[in-house]
């Protein structure tokens, strides 16, 4: 008996709606990616293993990449900062540095659904309890965005991991310069002291464990002011968890 006749493609036009209609992954735009929620930029399944994956060998303190199974880079062995630990998505290379353009300047705010919800992976390793603090900005540079990038990504962050999030328990005193642009020592000069803990939170800051929720690490400058502010309040332990981190 002849094999059966393979049926032929399917050409109709509710397929072509389908196809049309189905999600691009936000990174290469390929269609079939999944949907990763209501309102969240989708992301394929390769995009998602090839810029954010989990498992890079990455210093603990800092998340710097590093070449092999190392537990701290050179400067963390030379030098301790404030905080404790770094959790990262990706390197602040493209396709990444896009998105978190995308999200800061093109007010693509679905963005930080997308971060939010993979930060949430992260943290599900964090003590139930820890407090997610996002990094504030400048007065005069949220005034203009109309939102801080930091917090949305952590509201979004603690809805998913079912944790707390105190949007304003840090204030910045200090206005300088945006960080991008300067050199390592500019940058440390730029951020000294220019965050104290809000006094109405100080208690509830003592003796918990901190995420401070950033979108890009380059020196560590801002995050080791803010280290420095919350572990000066008596929090017992700061894990920086940021979007991207320069390599």
């Amino acid at each position: 008996m002849a094999p059966a006749a393979a049926p032929p493609p399917d050409r109709s036009p509710l397929r072509a709606w389908r196809r049309l209609l189905a999600p691009h992954c936000v990174v290469c735009h390929g269609a079939g990616a999944a949907a990763t929620g209501a309102g969240i930029a989708p992301l394929c399944a390769g995009c998602r293993a090839d810029f954010f994956a989990a498992d890079l060998p990455r210093c603990q303190r800092c998340a710097l990449r590093l070449p092999g199974a190392h537990a701290l880079c050179g400067r963390c062995l030379r030098e301790t900062p404030s905080y404790d630990a770094t959790l990262t998505l990706a390197d602040y290379r493209p396709p990444v540095d896009g998105l978190v353009v995308a999200l800061k300047f093109g007010h693509r705010l679905e963005l930080a659904d997308l971060f939010g919800a993979l930060l949430a992976e992260r943290l599900r390793d964090l003590d139930p309890g820890t407090l997610l603090v996002p990094v504030p900005l400048a007065h005069e540079r949220q005034a203009e965005r109309g939102f801080n990038q930091a917090e949305q990504v952590a509201r979004r962050a603690a809805r998913a991991a079912g944790l707390p999030v105190l949007a304003d328990a840090l204030l910045r005193t200090r206005h300088g310069p945006p960080q991008e642009g300067l050199d390592a020592a500019a940058r440390q000069r730029n951020v000294r002291q220019a965050f104290v803990v809000n006094r109405r939170h100080a208690a509830r800051l003592a003796g918990v464990q901190v995420a401070v929720v950033d979108d890009v690490m380059t020196s560590g400058a801002t995050l080791e002011a803010v280290a420095r502010a919350l572990k000066q309040a008596g929090a017992a332990r700061v894990t920086n968890a940021i979007v991207a981190r320069t390599p």
